[in-house]
C-alpha cells in the first residue's frame, strides 16, 4: 500500500528540519548566544515563526546533545500560579522519557509537588500534576529554579510570550524573575515575545530589572528568495509543481508572515493533484476556503465585541494599513462617531490583540479575519 505523504507546509508546531524553511543565520545566532552563556530576548510579531525557530534550534546537535531543553508558552497564563504550573508541567513532560533518575531529581527538588507524584509498580514516580497542586506558587517556583541550578545537565528554558508576566498584577514580578535568572549558572533563558513595545520596555528601559541582562534578537520575515525554492521543492517531491509567480503572490499578499504563507501553501498543496501545476489564479479560491472555515468562529467573535470596537475593527480591516485613526478624515470616511470614541475603542482592540500598531500604522492582527470583515461588511 502506498504511504500517504505528510503535507510539508506545517501550520502548527515543529516537525523536523526537513519542513523548516531557511532561518539559517537566525539559527546560528540563537545557538551561538545561548551556548556562549548568554540569555536572549527574541522579539517578533506573532505568527512570524519564533516558536518554530526555538524548537528547531533545540533539535540541533550543539544543543540537543548537551542540554535539557524546556519550551513554555505562557500566552494563556493569567497569574504566577498559572506560570508556575506551565513551567512545572513542561519540565515533567521533558524528563519523563529520560528515565527514573532524571525525573526523581526533579521530584526530590520540588518538594511542594511531591503529593502529585504517585509510584508505579516499578517504583517510578508517575506524575498526575494539576493546577490545584500549585498551592504556594512562589515557593514552588523557588524550588523549580533550585532544580534548574542543580540539574545533572545544563538547561535551556524558552519562555514564549514572555510579556504576559506584565499582566499578572504582581508588584516586582520582573525583579523576582531577574534575580532567579541572575543567580542560576546552570541554565540559560530565551525570553520570546510578540508585543514589541512591551518587550522592548522590559529589556531596553534603564528603569526595568531586565535592563542590559540579555542579548537582543529581532526575528523578521523569511526572504522570498528562500521561500520560492522551499515551496517548489516540496511540491516537486510529491509529483506536483507550483509556479514561481504563485509563491511570490502569496508572500506579497501576506507580507511574508510565515504562518499565513504556510497556511495558503498547505491548502494549495492539498488541492493540487499529482502531476498538476499550481497557478497564481488558484490562490483566491484557496483563501476563500480558508476564510470560510473560520466563518462561525469569526461571527461569534464579532458578535461579542462592543459596537464601537466592531465598527473601528471593520474600518481598520478595510484600510489594510490604517493611519491617523482618530483624525476627522478617518472618522468621517468610515462613519465613526467621534475621535474620543475611536480612542476608547482602539485601546480595547489593542488590549485584546485584535489590532497591532507599529510606527503609527494599525492593522488587523488576524489577516484572514481582515479578509472576512472586508467581504462581510465591505
Amino acid at each position: 500500500m502506498m504511504k500517504t505523504m505528510r503535507n510539508p507546509f506545517i501550520t502548527s508546531g515543529y516537525v523536523s528540519a526537513e519542513y523548516f524553511c531557511d532561518r539559517e543565520e537566525e539559527s546560528r545566532q540563537l545557538v551561538r548566544e545561548v551556548t556562549n552563556g548568554n540569555n536572549l530576548a527574541l522579539i517578533s510579531t506573532r505568527r512570524m515563526g519564533k516558536s518554530g525557530l526555538i524548537k528547531h534550534c533545540f533539535q540541533l546537535p550543539a544543543i540537543k546533545e548537551r542540554y535539557y531543553t524546556f519550551f513554555v508558552d505562557i500566552y494563556d497564563t493569567r497569574s504566577l500560579r498559572d506560570f508556575t504550573f506551565a513551567l512545572s508541567k513542561e519540565i515533567v513532560e521533558v524528563l519523563k522519557p529520560r528515565g527514573r533518575r532524571a525525573l526523581e531529581s526533579f521530584v526530590n527538588s520540588v518538594r511542594s509537588l511531591q503529593a502529585a507524584f504517585a509510584l508505579d509498580i516499578n517504583g517510578l514516580p508517575t506524575p498526575s500534576l494539576g493546577l490545584g497542586d500549585i498551592q504556594v506558587p512562589a515557593s514552588t517556583l523557588d524550588e523549580i529554579f533550585r532544580y534548574l541550578e542543580h540539574a545533572d545537565k545544563p538547561c535551556l528554558v524558552a519562555i514564549d510570550e514572555f510579556q504576559q508576566i506584565a499582566e499578572y498584577g504582581i508588584e516586582n514580578i520582573e525583579a523576582t524573575l531577574r534575580t532567579y535568572v541572575q543567580r542560576n549558572n546552570n541554565t540559560r533563558f530565551i525570553f520570546a515575545g510578540s508585543q514589541r513595545h512591551v518587550m522592548s520596555g522590559m529589556f531596553l528601559s534603564p528603569a526595568r530589572p531586565f535592563y542590559q541582562s540579555v542579548s537582543m534578537m529581532h526575528l523578521d520575515r523569511i526572504d522570498l528568495e528562500a521561500y520560492i525554492p522551499f515551496a517548489r521543492r516540496h511540491f516537486t517531491a510529491a509529483g506536483k509543481s507550483i509556479e514561481v509567480e504563485a509563491v511570490t503572490a502569496i508572500y506579497q499578499r501576506f507580507e511574508g508572515i510565515t504562518w499565513y504563507v504556510q497556511k495558503v501553501l498547505n491548502t494549495l498543496y492539498d488541492r493540487t493533484p499529482w502531476g498538476g501545476v499550481c497557478k497564481e489564479e488558484e490562490i483566491d479560491e484557496a483563501i476563500r476556503l480558508i476564510v470560510g472555515s473560520y466563518d462561525y468562529a469569526y461571527s461569534e467573535t464579532i458578535f461579542r465585541l462592543p459596537e464601537r470596537q466592531k465598527e473601528l475593527l471593520i474600518a481598520i480591516a478595510k484600510e489594510g494599513r490604517a493611519q491617523a485613526v482618530t483624525s476627522a478624515t478617518f472618522t468621517k470616511k468610515h462613519h465613526l462617531v467621534s475621535a474620543s470614541s475611536v480612542q476608547a475603542a482602539l485601546r480595547g482592540l489593542l488590549e485584546k490583540d485584535f489590532v497591532t500598531q507599529e510606527k503609527g500604522i494599525y492593522q488587523t492582527y488576524d489577516r484572514f479575519l481582515a479578509i472576512w470583515l472586508t467581504e462581510r461588511y465591505g
